[in-house]
């Protein structure tokens, strides 16, 4: 899992969300929207939705609200158009950041962004450059044997399973994410975490010191209202991440 990815994790667990919890059920119901405005509003048919749907349940964002959502992109309900696009630039280290946008004013968020960014030690880029460091790709976490993990998950059509800490990721193409999930889930192998993300092709390993200046850069941009997501491509040592979040 990308580092970022299992920081946010973390942080969810430990209930650091909960101070932001009116933020994060925007940011979620605003996923749902754009993705069923990009896709459609059906999950089984649009892997995006489904995996927006299933963040903003285990974040426990009422049903209404996503039905809500899903109506807006849909355009049973009237909304404000949503812009998606990308920033690229980097954090201390080196380290790749790429960033998801969803809003209604791009100048807003702009300016919001290279704020942030010159604030907390890092340097925006030029478009294409960090981006091509990163696929898009299903991914799912998942507990269980090594012989019935990949069983399942290859013959539903995964492309790839890696042993992590004792448990898998299974790695899919976009359109092959729901049939895995869903083959790994009826076959009692129930997933940690699965969404469709960006995955780094490479990673760096961080050390304490310089983990901290790069998490301090990617919280102060999770933290904007227009920002979806961060994707990155650090790899810092589960206690590492453990200790920063208690600290």
């Amino acid at each position: 899992m990308s580092g970022h990815s299992k920081w946010a994790n973390i942080k969810h667990r430990k209930g650091r969300q909960d101070a932001a919890r009116g933020k994060l059920f925007a940011k979620l119901t605003k996923s749902v929207e754009a993705a069923a405005a990009a896709g459609g509003g059906d999950p089984m048919s649009n892997a995006t939705l489904a995996t927006a749907i299933d963040k903003a349940k285990s974040a426990s964002v009422p049903k209404d609200n996503i039905d809500r959502a899903i109506k807006r992109g849909t355009g049973e309900i009237e909304s404000e158009a949503l812009e998606e696009f990308y920033y690229e630039g980097y954090a201390p280290g080196g380290i790749a950041l790429f960033v998801q946008m969803l809003t209604d004013n791009r100048n807003r968020a702009a300016s919001d962004v290279r704020s942030t960014f010159s604030k907390n030690g890092g340097s925006l880029g030029e478009p294409g450059s960090v981006g091509y460091l990163f696929d898009q790709k299903g991914y799912i976490l998942v507990s269980g044997t090594e012989d019935d993990v990949m069983l399942v998950a290859l013959d539903a059509g995964a492309e790839d399973v890696r042993a992590a800490g004792g448990q898998f990721e299974v790695i899919t193409a976009p359109v092959d994410f729901i049939r895995v999930r869903d083959a790994l889930v009826a076959a009692g192998l129930d997933p940690e975490s699965s969404q469709v993300t960006q995955l780094p092709s490479t990673t760096v390993a961080l050390d304490q010191s310089v983990a901290t200046r790069v998490l301090r850069l990617v919280d102060a941009l999770d933290d904007l209202d227009d920002v979806q997501e961060v994707f990155s491509n650090f790899d810092i040592p589960d206690e590492v991440l453990e200790a920063l979040a208690t600290g």
